[in-house]
């Protein structure tokens, strides 16, 4: 038996009235099955008890799959302020930036269809406006550290810390151990603590060095102490150091007096002064261990501080190592939510005289806040005693300042959302747009951006004449745009057709070629843009997938439906299709008997080579999905090495296809 005659058994140059309703009855079924698979009919438990594993993407060659209860999300609006307030403590970065970076945030984290990432995908591929904000590279890594929309603040109080003067380990920070020290008239000395803190990316091996000088309080240098203005060193790797100030005993009852002693940089504008650079030093008469309490029984907290120091002072005598525990109660702040509460303990060495408790404060979502909490002192060890104020009430409240700031970043990144819609509003916005690279946005174009501008810039101002979506409903939008698609889809098949001819290739190889690589870049883009900004791999694999199905069962189904039923109804014979001198991709028919009658050409070759080179293309996702854990990313060698033989899967297609249509290989399907 003939190859042709073969081939004849498979393939009859028609197509039957049910097949064309089986190919278009298809499309509806794969929308149906889509739309199950998005409400998770397919699954044994409910969304709404688990949240679905994650895994569909490996980032940075890991694979983070984990199952947990679903966490309450934010308004859209909750989530701009918070993330704006974060990114107001950053004194490098200006409003608009922090704007931009907040709008980016939102618009990578919202839900996306397959029809936004073709959109930003084709205007990244023009130089056009982009549909998420670009970040500039000065805050790249700012980006990836702000906490997205919808995150939980899950390690919120080891990652607060008071205001860091190394500006993040690049300085030595130098300060005293105690804010406040008391010494009894008849020691003669009292002995001040300076510590420097050196991180270890630092790695000093030259001296760090600052000044001590004393100040005159109540207490009068010498009448009542030596005065000093010397130069502390530390040696390297050395973190305390001790400096001695002589005190007079003149044997006359005086009221307690105090003095101050301040540390100062020298000429080293390496080192940075820490949160105590200043000590105060009382000169008492008493040897008692002394009496612990709050100085004051309320404090207001600004939320910008990101702690609440709460002083505890030790009066009526400093003698000897005391110590009191203090802990945390709710009032209408709430521990783990509003500050970070519990319990903890103090210690006093001898002659210290005031220490701080630290309680960090989360931030929230309230434009308006006034959250308290309560702080009691308890049990007190070293022969100390608790005073009467040993409870005291925090009280956080918005900062005015801050507020504005926040304020202002959010209306920003409102403003900033607003233009990144899909439709304009005006034909003037659609023209300025069309006319500038980048959509106007030049701060932030990429070369690849100017290029692509001057290379599409007659496509855009062509298009820029289609009505915008704002008129009539949209109506005159869909009718323009359909037909200059219809007008420019005709342009470029007759050039595809003139540009083989010219170079000598059938249409065939050219349509598989050529005209199907060009129309499949929008949707190549898309899937890249997709695995870039969503969460799972779903929308990155289902652009192609839906892509190409639609083409065929909507594509397809629909005109073939169309005929088949019209030459059914028309009942009436022509010549046969082998007569006639029709190119094989032509949907122009002509009918034989009462069916739609459509040369094969080398499709039903290319059909099967197709489908060979999908079920490979499934199977290498499968096992990624089984030895790697997701079908996009991961480590670099499998990540490489499955995108290699994808494209070496295409290269093959067109290379037997093309074989197969110019008779270099004559097997079955071949007319």
């Amino acid at each position: 038996m003939t190859a042709s005659n073969t081939a004849s058994i498979f393939v009859n140059h028609k197509i039957e009235l049910w097949e064309a309703i089986v190919t278009f009855i298809f499309f509806p079924v794969l929308v149906i099955l889509a739309y199950a698979a998005e409400k998770n009919f397919f699954l044994a438990r409910k969304a709404t008890e688990m949240e679905p594993t994650f895994g569909g993407i490996a980032m940075d060659g890991k694979v983070t799959e984990e199952t947990r209860p679903l966490k309450p999300k934010l308004d859209e609006e909750d989530e701009i302020f918070v993330m704006a307030k974060e990114l107001g403590r950053e004194e490098d970065m200006t409003e608009q930036e922090a704007a931009r970076i907040v709008a980016n945030k939102i618009l990578v984290e919202r839900p996306h269809d397959r029809a936004w990432h073709r959109i930003n995908a084709t205007r990244g591929l023009t130089g056009g406006r982009k549909l998420v904000p670009k970040v500039l590279k000065t805050f790249e890594d700012l980006y990836d550290k702000v906490q997205g929309p919808g995150d939980e603040l899950e390690e919120r109080a080891s990652a607060i810390v008071p205001v860091d003067h190394s500006e993040g380990g690049r300085h030595p920070v130098v300060e005293f151990t105690a804010s406040a020290l008391a010494v009894m008239e008849n020691e003669g000395k009292v002995r001040v603590g300076s510590q420097t803190a050196r991180q270890t990316q630092l790695s000093r091996q030259s001296p760090v060095r600052s000044s001590v000088e004393t100040i005159n309080g109540t207490a009068v240098a010498g009448e009542d102490y030596k005065p000093i203005n010397e130069v502390v060193t530390f040696a390297p790797n050395e973190t305390l150091r001790q400096v001695y100030i002589d005190i007079v005993d003149d044997f006359e009852w005086e009221p307690d007096e105090v003095f101050f002693v301040r540390l100062q940089t020298e000429s080293d504008d390496e080192v940075r002064l820490g949160n105590t650079s200043i000590c105060q030093i009382t000169i008492i008469n008493d040897d008692e261990p002394g009496v612990l309490a709050f100085p004051k029984p309320g404090f207001i907290m600004k939320e910008s501080g990101l702690a609440a120091l709460v002083p505890v002072v030790r009066t009526g005598g400093a003698d000897g190592h005391v110590s009191v525990r203090w802990r945390t109660g709710d009032i209408t702040a709430v521990s783990g939510k509003d500050y970070s509460g519990g319990e903890g303990e103090l210690f006093f060495d001898n002659q210290e005289t005031t220490k701080v408790i630290e309680i960090p404060l989360f931030e929230t979502n309230k434009k308006e806040r006034d959250d308290s909490f309560q702080i009691e002192l308890m049990d007190a060890g070293g022969g100390a005693t608790i005073g009467k104020l040993n409870k005291c009430i925090v009280t956080i409240v918005s900062d005015a300042e801050y507020t504005g700031l926040v304020s202002r970043i959010v209306n920003q990144a409102k403003a900033n959302l607003d233009p990144l819609q899909l439709e304009n509003s005006t034909y003037a916005q659609q023209f300025y747009e069309a006319m500038n690279v980048n959509g106007g946005d030049v701060e932030t174009a990429s070369l690849f951006d100017y290029v692509m501008h001057f290379l599409t810039f007659y496509w855009k101002i062509m298009f820029a004449f289609i009505p915008p979506t704002q008129y009539f409903g949209g109506w005159p939008t869909f009718v323009v745009s359909l037909a200059i698609i219809g007008f420019l889809t005709a342009i470029i098949g007759d050039l595809a057709s003139i540009f083989g001819c010219v170079i000598g290739l059938p249409d065939a190889i050219t349509a598989i070629t050529f005209v199907a690589l060009g129309t499949s870049m929008p949707d190549t883009f898309a899937s890249k843009s997709a695995a870039m900004l969503e969460k799972t791999a779903d929308n990155s694999v289902g652009n192609v997938n839906g892509s190409n199905s639609v083409n065929v069962f909507l594509g397809l189904g629909l005109p073939w439906l169309i005929a088949a039923i019209y030459w059914k109804v028309q009942n009436r014979n022509c010549a046969p299709a082998s007569k006639l001198r029709l190119s094989p991709l032509s949907l122009l028919a002509v009918t034989q008997g009462s069916d739609f009658d459509v040369p094969a050409g080398s499709l039903g070759f290319s059909v099967i080579l197709y489908t060979i080179t999908a079920v490979i293309a499934i199977a290498i996702l499968m096992l990624r999905r089984f030895f790697v854990g997701a079908e996009l990313g991961g480590p670099s060698i499998p990540k490489y090495v499955s995108g290699a033989v994808l494209i070496v899967l295409w290269f093959l297609y067109v290379l037997f296809s093309s074989l197969q249509t110019t008779g270099v290989i004559d097997i079955l399907f071949r007319s």
